[in-house]
């Protein structure tokens, strides 16, 4: 692939580390402090959250095991993203100058799991299928508690009717917009032609997962379906 034209349309550029781009020596000090915090919030997201627990093992079940020290890289990012998929190299990205609150890296790394997950399970052609890539946007969205009730409390986003559809779709736009040199026009189209096939899969929490406690009851039940198909 041409570096330049995976710079400039594929969204690499937000992640300057991914084209071994180098700190300047004066912030390096800095960044290293980053990194270690990123570390210790992944190891502790990995090990805790179970939005992330699910998905691990999940991906393990579909023959796509995540290693912490392959899978995962901390990195310098644009100020605009928290994280990113990579999948040339199969690689999560979180970025450590702007993810500075656990919660919001539980976030991230379920998100980007999704994203994981669905390159596992579907073969998702996320450079040239931008419908593959709505909709995997889209149920990163809806299932990784971006669109919470308290996590749009804490944006003061406040609606009744369909407003979590509104959000996923509004977040699904503006992701690939930071990743696609395409207009707002047609972003909002694609995510809109895959929208309802989309929102519905839930795979492989079976249901929206609107709190922990969801998560924790979607992880009991699936790491129980052998047990239950066993006795059908």
């Amino acid at each position: 692939m041409d570096q330049t034209k995976q710079e400039d349309e594929y969204g690499y550029n937000l992640f300057p580390e991914r084209n071994a781009v180098k700190p300047k020596t004066y912030i390096a000090q800095s960044l290293f402090t980053f990194n270690h915090k990123c570390q210790v919030m992944l190891q502790f997201a990995m090990e805790t959250s179970p939005y992330a627990k699910l998905l691990l093992s999940a991906m393990k079940s579909s023959g796509c095991t995540v290693y912490k020290d392959r899978h995962f890289s901390c990195e310098d990012c644009d100020g605009s993203v928290s994280g990113g998929f990579d999948a040339n190299s199969s690689q999560i990205v979180l970025c450590q100058n702007n993810i500075h609150q656990q919660g919001h890296m539980n976030r991230v790394v379920t998100h980007e799991l999704i994203h994981a997950f669905d390159h596992c399970r579907a073969h998702v052609d996320w450079f040239n299928n931008y419908r593959h890539l709505a909709c995997s946007e889209i149920r990163a969205a809806n299932l990784s508690g971006d669109c919470s009730f308290s996590s749009e409390l804490n944006r003061f986003n406040f609606g009744l009717k369909s407003h979590r559809q509104e959000c996923v779709r509004g977040r699904a736009v503006r992701s690939i917009l930071a990743v696609r040199k395409i207009s707002q026009e047609e972003a909002g189209k694609i995510v809109d032609e895959v929208f309802d096939s989309c929102f519905n899969d839930h795979a492989p929490f079976g249901r929206i997962p609107h709190t922990n406690k969801d998560a924790k009851f979607a992880t009991r039940h699936y790491e129980s379906r052998e047990r239950y198909y066993a006795n059908v």
